[in-house]
């Protein structure tokens, strides 16, 4: 069976520094998938490079069967995967709604969009109050909640995500992970890159954890969460 999203053997470098070496994954439709490791892994090059912002020097990604390591951007957006950046990358000096009108700029289904955008405002209640503020004046969990709904305007079969909770009150971290297992309630796959594992591992069906670029395990999150030498490692003891 094919999957959604599949990593063959990606190499990716920065110069003659290697970021990623090796890596195979798949996500299946419907599933939230997490990358977890320290600072440096590759995770975040990992998202990137899916999203046709960095290229692979070896190696293959496909979606829903079609090769889109070398294609551009826009491209790989129309097919159905939206990526919300680690550091919260948002049109500071535009409102909240110019943001999500933008999140939504390659698409022409007027009515679509404008479902979608009433849907962006009944998840995320709080950018419904602050519509025509300057995103760049709002707190950091309102502007990550405004990158991710920015993303998911682009109506995404797969949403990337790369550290949604980084800087964010444990309160906040909560409300996004809900809102991410709600996501994918709605129809939309998940691969997510988190710091926060064991918050991660929460939330995923699935997991692979890199070190140095490298794939070191893959399982169940469950199964993860629950090995001794993973709670060591990556869930603070």
């Amino acid at each position: 069976m094919t999957a959604l999203l599949e990593l063959t053997d990606l190499h990716v470098y920065y110069g003659n520094i290697a970021a990623v070496r090796g890596l195979s994954l798949r996500v299946e439709p419907g599933e939230i998938v997490t990358l977890i490791g320290s600072n440096g892994a590759g995770k975040s090059t990992t998202l990137r490079t899916i999203s046709g912002l960095q290229r692979p020097r070896r190696g293959a990604i496909s979606f829903q069967g079609k090769r889109i390591d070398t294609l551009p951007t826009h491209d790989i957006v129309r097919l159905g995967i939206a990526h919300a950046p680690e550091g919260r990358q948002i049109f500071a000096k535009m409102s909240v709604r110019e943001n999500l009108e933008l999140g939504g700029f390659l698409r022409d289904d007027t009515e679509g969009l404008a479902a979608d955008h009433e849907s962006m405002l009944e998840l995320f209640p709080r950018l419904r109050e602050r519509l025509d503020q300057k995103a760049g004046t709002m707190s950091g969990g309102e502007q990550q909640m405004l990158a991710v709904a920015s993303a998911l305007m682009a109506r995404p079969v797969l949403l990337l995500l790369d550290e949604p909770s980084m800087g964010l009150a444990p309160v906040l971290v909560e409300l996004i992970f809900d809102t991410i297992a709600r996501i994918r309630e709605q129809g939309t796959t998940v691969l997510l890159v988190e710091q926060n594992a064991r918050a991660a591992l929460a939330v995923a069906d699935r997991a692979y954890v890199l070190e140095s670029g490298v794939l070191r395990l893959s399982d169940d999150a469950a199964t993860l969460a629950a090995d001794p030498a993973i709670t060591q490692a990556y869930l603070g003891g």
